[in-house]
């Protein structure tokens, strides 16, 4: 008898056969989803990744394939040869094979499986914690492998269309040298180089201007980068993005081409047409009416900045508001939101929890005056209205304030707006509803940020970002007021890419440094090699990442990043599947020539 895989090659998928195929002998690889023994003849669903089919093993198909049937459980893993039936009237809407089933002839089971410790199915109640243990079980499920294929085609249609807007793919490093700013490194030991350390790359910024100085004009990368941070939803240590750089382009170069790209993905992937360009807002406005530098646009609920009728005011007859340093904010929660006192209180709650002193509230009344408010009895009439006409008040609304140092007013209100936005049903939880997809570019910000705890300026993103050429003049005077060609594409308040236009020009390269207070010297240590290419010719250009973790969450409308990742990390940066990281060796740390200085708490 012919055998499986040897003579017998898989003829179809477990998810493409139908009723047109009635009739052929086909030959199905897979594993058993599920089993029924109904006395005369097994029933059993066999699955692959493309789905599944129905196949019976009837007792007239011969002695030695029933008892062999009889045998199988959950999970085993199987081939089949048998002939496509019609189902006739028993059939299963849910299944693309639900007209058909498949009458063995012929069966052999490549390997038996223990019990798994959880069932394989679309939906489950397992401890994500479990799941992770078992990866490659929590791999077989249905959901996640849909995933994984959308971000294969995904990997494949952004080569695609990049090669035909004529990018050229190259690789760069991923053991670099450590360079100052951006995020903390993972270190790894030079065997060869006692001493020495290799930092894993953060992202291939240096090399992919370096490549623009060699002359490739348009250069893309689907790379794993690596970032020792804390780690939250919508964050791993390690992840992958589409990197790009371009030569000889402006800003808007830039955009045209992520904008082809992504919206490809979206038509391709999801039939979605998105339209371009896409929405422009200045970092400025997206702070003062959002709160943050990634709003949602999917609903409203903007932010209204207060702070100079108040000083116009003197406080408008409130103690706290009087002589206020920071800003002064307000959010209006609709009168259909129909909030009880409790519901309101709870907020407070929420915004101590990020770092504010306490949420001050006010309902407005049918005549404007405010209720369920301490201010009330203390607001002039003129501030309360001039309030109420700010936020456009109307009867039934409630209006949260926040005041003080302007990094805590933006950060609570923007997680309040959020939090409101879902308890609303503005939003949903999580993914999307009816296609209601908000592209947006942020632009234009500041070049630099002021550290309190140093006393000087620092880069808000990079040293090497082209200031605007009528900001140029204030480096020196006022660096605060330098505005540059940085960029973020967000959507769906999440920033699923960040670039800018590089700088180029070596004089304008020092001016940024000496802004930054670092000397020429400090400058050509910690980037020498990159300032030493830019003096040879370098062409203008800019660039930006794409988080492909990120843009597959949102295109999959998955709970938690790591469904989209093959075998991720926990929060803590543990694989609970292989248990890392786990202990060197004491022979492999003499080999690097170190030593853990560590020792386990008692």
């Amino acid at each position: 008898m012919a055998e499986f895989i040897r003579d017998l090659k898989r003829t179809n998928s477990c998810g493409e056969l139908t009723a047109k195929d009635v009739g052929k002998e086909v030959v199905l690889f897979g594993w058993v989803h599920n089993r029924r023994d109904h006395g005369g003849a097994v029933f059993i669903d066999l699955r692959d990744r493309a789905g599944l089919t129905q196949v019976v093993f009837e007792a007239d198909a011969g002695k030695e394939i029933h008892d062999l049937s009889q045998e199988l459980r959950y999970e085993y893993c199987i081939g089949v040869r048998g002939k496509v039936v019609s189902r006739g009237g028993n059939v299963n809407p849910r299944l693309v094979t639900g007209e058909i089933e498949v009458h063995a002839a012929q069966l052999s089971i490549f390997n038996r499986s223990e019990t798994p410790p959880f069932l394989i199915e679309d939906k489950i109640d397992t401890a994500e914690e479990k799941r992770l243990k078992y990866r490659y079980l929590d791999l077989r499920r249905a959901p996640l492998q849909q995933t994984l294929m959308k971000r294969s085609q995904m990997n494949a249609l952004t080569r695609s269309t990049l090669n035909r807007l004529g990018f050229v793919e190259l690789e760069t490093p991923y053991m670099v040298k450590h360079t100052p700013g951006g995020a903390r490194n993972f270190l790894v030991p030079s065997r060869l180089n006692p001493g020495k350390f290799y930092a894993l790359a953060e992202s291939p910024q240096l090399f992919k201007q370096l490549f623009m100085v060699a002359g490739f004009d348009r250069y893309f990368q689907i790379v794993k980068c690596f970032r020792d941070e804390d780690l939250r939803l919508d964050r791993q240590p390690e992840f992958t993005q589409i990197d790009v750089e371009m030569s000889f382009v402006t800003q808007d170069d830039v955009f045209t081409a992520v904008e082809e790209l992504v919206t490809t993905l979206w038509q391709e992937v999801l039939g979605v047409s998105i339209p371009k360009p896409f929405p422009r807002m200045p970092f400025e406005q997206s702070m003062r009416q959002y709160g943050n530098d990634k709003p949602d646009l999917r609903f409203g609920m903007k932010h209204v900045d207060l702070t100079e009728i108040l000083r116009r005011l003197d406080g408008g007859g409130v103690a706290m508001w009087k002589g206020v340093q920071g800003i002064v904010k307000a959010v209006k929660v609709p009168a259909s939101a129909n909030f009880s006192r409790t519901e309101t209180d709870k907020l407070e709650e929420i915004a101590k929890g990020m770092g504010a002193k306490g949420l001050a509230r006010a309902k407005v009344s049918e005549n404007g005056e405010w209720t369920q408010s301490p201010m009330a009895k203390s607001i002039t009439p003129e501030a309360r209205a001039a309030i109420n006409a700010a936020c456009e008040a109307q009867p039934g609304d409630v209006l949260l304030f926040q005041f003080g140092k302007e990094s805590m007013v933006h950060t609570v209100l923007a997680n309040l707006r959020l939090f409101l936005g879902k308890k609303l049903g503005l939003i949903p939880e999580y993914g999307t509803r009816e296609n209601n997809w908000k592209f947006l570019w942020v632009i234009d910000p500041p070049l630099f940020e002021y550290n309190e705890e140093e006393k000087h300026w620092v880069a808000a993103h990079h040293a090497f970002t082209r200031p605007h050429d009528e900001s140029i003049q204030y480096l020196e005077t006022d660096p605060g007021k330098v505005l540059c060609y940085r960029y973020d594409l967000v959507l769906n308040g999440f920033e699923i890419g960040g670039g800018s236009i590089r700088l180029h020009d070596p004089n304008v390269q020092q001016r940024v440094f000496k802004a930054m207070g670092i000397p020429e010297k400090e400058a050509e240590e910690k980037f020498g090699f990159l300032l030493q290419a830019l003096r040879f010719g370098a062409p203008p250009h800019g660039g930006i990442a794409l988080g492909m973790d990120r843009l597959a969450f949102l295109l999959t409308g998955a709970e938690s990043l790591r469904d989209v990742i093959p075998f991720p990390k926990t929060q803590k940066g543990t694989d609970l599947m292989t248990d890392a990281p786990g202990d060197a060796d004491p022979r492999q740390l003499r080999e690097l020539h170190i030593a853990s200085t560590y020792k386990p708490p008692e």
